[in-house]
């Protein structure tokens, strides 16, 4: 008796896993356009088969014998038959027989296509697929045509200036709320203020005595908040341009830094695996977010569930619960370092950089959304603007631009080394947009900051949208 049950368990899940498994394989086959005519082809067949099954053994049947005369039976029979025919006449007459071309030539070929179905008597017979049959399978071929999102046209992007200050790699920058100015840190150990119009120098900040490797500027007081290698985290009054506080915990180099854009508290992320989460007034750590098992590279948060977002080298990302302090969600999918990440302000999702590919996720379960493949490189960084224009920037010194919405590169750039630095030098390590998302700043291994801005020339005429773009499975496909 146990094993009757078990065996009809195991064909449950096995069916359970087949449906799941011919439901993705549909999934795929609808967003494929070489897949799209065979569909219509056996659905025309389904149907075809349907209608033989339907009709034709309905009139091959005699009617049940009856003590009336066989002159009467005969009659009764044809007229049966008679109005069988003009029901059947009515239904293909009432139904619209609209196709575009391409569905028009498919339908050609099956014009001498014929069914073997079985008669009344058992015997078995060939028949023709007649003009009014093909007008009936050619109705479930009436739908919409598959078709794809257009890109939306950006205009290219073009070098607008070079700045340079720092005598070691530029690590990370952030731009002032206000438009201001941004801040830049390196591994020369200090933090430079420039100004954003004229990309001046303003003010240099010494403390650190390792490489700086996060900077944040508070959207919602006059502080600046910096993390390095020599395991500091600081906060800057940037009124009077000196340390005001320093938030000790952390065993080994800090690499990643965010500021909760609600409340006073900020996340860290190290070299000791762990994010954390400190009080900003008080100084105090509030959580110690364990799991990650390498160094927490990136880091984002969000004022809705879940708060904070962790990219690490372990190839893996976190979704964090705050409320209990620990992780809600881990997504594996990605098979490299997970080096960057950027979220979008009004789509609730993020996306994520590896030297995989970069993939979309939706919030807040971080349901996988697509693939943005094509860039080989190792991403370091990603950054968005309210164009929906995506950038990725390799460790080669490339740089990618995609349209968010499709996952479509519209432009190809690399970085060229200033000189005196070395060509294995131009690598990118870290970008932002600046607050109107019209200018680009990245921050380069050959110690320089590069100013990118949309070129006004360029329009749609000069710099079209490549037809041969389509949606790949690669780009469907989970990982």
């Amino acid at each position: 008796m146990d094993i009757d049950i078990q065996t009809k368990e195991f064909c449950k899940l096995s069916l359970k896993n087949t449906n799941q498994l011919y439901n993705n394989v549909h999934a795929t086959i609808a967003h494929s356009n070489s897949s799209a005519t065979d569909e219509l082809d056996s659905k025309r067949i389904k149907l075809f088969s349907k209608i033989n099954d339907e009709y034709i053994h309905v009139k091959d049947i005699l009617p049940p014998k009856s003590t009336t005369t066989t002159s009467t039976t005969t009659n009764v029979q044809s007229k049966d038959i008679s109005m069988k025919d003009t029901t059947i006449d009515n239904i293909i007459s009432s139904q619209p027989n609209i196709q575009d071309e391409k569905r028009r030539k498919v339908g050609d070929s099956n014009a001498n296509m014929s069914i073997v179905v079985s008669n009344n008597n058992n015997g078995v017979k060939k028949m023709n697929m007649t003009e009014q049959q093909k007008a009936l399978v050619n109705i479930g071929s009436t739908g919409p045509a598959l078709s794809y999102t257009k890109p939306m046209w950006h205009p290219p992007w073009k070098l607008m200036r070079v700045v340079a200050g720092h005598t070691g790699w530029v690590r990370t920058i952030s731009v002032d709320v206000n438009n201001e100015f941004f801040v830049t840190g390196a591994t020369d150990n200090t933090i430079k203020v420039w100004d954003m119009a004229s990309g001046e120098l303003k003010v240099t900040l010494v403390y650190h005595i390792a490489p700086v490797r996060a900077v944040q500027l508070s959207a919602r007081h006059p502080y600046m908040f910096s993390a390095g290698e020599d395991n500091k985290v600081i906060c800057w009054d940037l009124e009077a341009n000196r340390p005001i506080r320093h938030y000790h915990g952390h065993r080994n180099g800090v690499y990643s830094l965010a500021l909760h854009p609600s409340l006073d508290i900020i996340f860290t992320g190290g070299k000791d695996s762990t994010v954390r989460v400190w009080d900003m007034r008080t100084k105090a750590e509030i959580y110690t977010l364990s799991g990650h098992k390498g160094t927490v590279g990136s880091l984002i948060s969000q004022s809705p569930d879940p708060q904070v977002i962790s990219g690490s080298m372990d190839n893996t990302i976190r979704l964090w619960d705050l409320k209990t302090g620990q992780s809600a969600v881990t997504l594996t999918n990605h098979k490299k370092s997970v080096r960057g990440l950027v979220m979008h302000e009004k789509e609730f999702s993020f996306a994520s950089g590896s030297a995989d590919n970069i993939k979309q996720w939706k919030l807040p379960e971080g349901q996988f959304i697509k693939n943005l493949s094509g860039h080989n490189a190792i991403i370091n960084c990603l950054a968005l603007n309210q164009d929906n224009v995506l950038v990725s920037g390799g460790d080669n010194g490339s740089m990618q631009f995609w349209d968010w919405k499709t996952g479509y590169c519209f432009q190809k750039s690399q970085t060229i080394a200033q000189p005196g630095s070395l060509d294995s030098e131009a690598g990118i390590f870290a970008m932002a947009f600046d607050r109107t998302g019209t200018r680009l700043i990245t921050c380069e291994a050959d110690k320089s900051i590069k100013v990118y801005k949309e070129d006004e020339e360029a329009n749609e005429s000069t710099h079209p949208i490549s037809n041969e773009w389509r949606p790949t499975a690669q780009n469907i496909k989970r990982f």
